[in-house]
């Protein structure tokens, strides 16, 4: 694409944005973030119920690495708009079919992160609290969860970024979120509006990152500060 070309793009994807039209009504810019954040979460959610607990007593037990391994490697070979397409035929046209592709993308992540940091406490730790009268269930919730959370949270963090940037691929089967526009566009090519949502979902990508990062090593300089004190 020429210089002069790529210039024009930009004037208009700024253009598209500064109407105040594209920000009113259902189909506004505000409604679609909304919606894309709503998918994005809902999808984030259902993974973690499925896959932190079950990474979590993989690690408290030492076992299934194998299992996890094959999981996620599996997972992140599946390509989430050849998933979408087969859930979309079996559920048909509707939220649902993008909500379990997005889930089935996000639970390596979450699997991995919720493993890994059970796993990473010291096992002296873990046989401390249960040489001072621990239950096995108190020991994975007063002592290894709690040491583990900024690997946890971080697992939700690159979850979260996984599920947002692809969450466009939603309006493939519904009316919903900022992917409405990239279809809209395609199919009128208004590639001016392609570019500005592509510009909006960039920008709620950086946002969540730069919020979930603090979140992170909030957690984590907190965790610092108890095991110092």
């Amino acid at each position: 694409m020429a210089k002069g070309a790529l210039v024009n793009l930009f004037v208009d994807a700024l253009a598209w944005l500064s109407d105040g039209a594209n920000w009113a009504g259902p189909g506004g810019i505000p409604t679609r973030i909304a919606e894309h954040l709503w998918v994005t979460a809902a999808a984030v959610a259902l993974a973690a119920i499925l896959a932190v607990p079950a990474g979590v007593v993989m690690g408290h037990t030492r076992r299934g690495v194998g299992v996890i391994g094959a999981i996620t490697g599996a997972a992140r070979a599946l390509p989430t708009l050849g998933l979408l397409t087969v859930c979309a035929l079996w559920l048909g046209i509707g939220v649902g079919a993008p909500l379990v592709a997005l889930t089935v993308l996000a639970i390596p992540s979450l699997l991995a992160g919720a493993y890994s940091g059970v796993q990473s406490v010291p096992a002296q730790t873990a046989a401390a609290a249960r040489a001072i009268g621990m239950r096995p269930a108190q020991v994975v919730w007063q002592v290894e969860l709690p040491l583990a959370l900024p690997v946890v949270v971080g697992g939700v963090r690159a979850a979260v970024l996984q599920v947002v940037a692809t969450a466009t691929l939603a309006a493939y089967t519904a009316d919903i979120g900022l992917g409405r526009y990239l279809f809209t566009g395609l199919k009128t090519r208004d590639y001016g509006q392609m570019l500005a949502a592509a510009l909006l979902v960039i920008l709620l990508a950086v946002i969540l990152e730069v919020v979930l990062a603090a979140l992170q090593r909030a957690i984590a300089r907190r965790l610092t500060h108890a095991e110092t004190t």
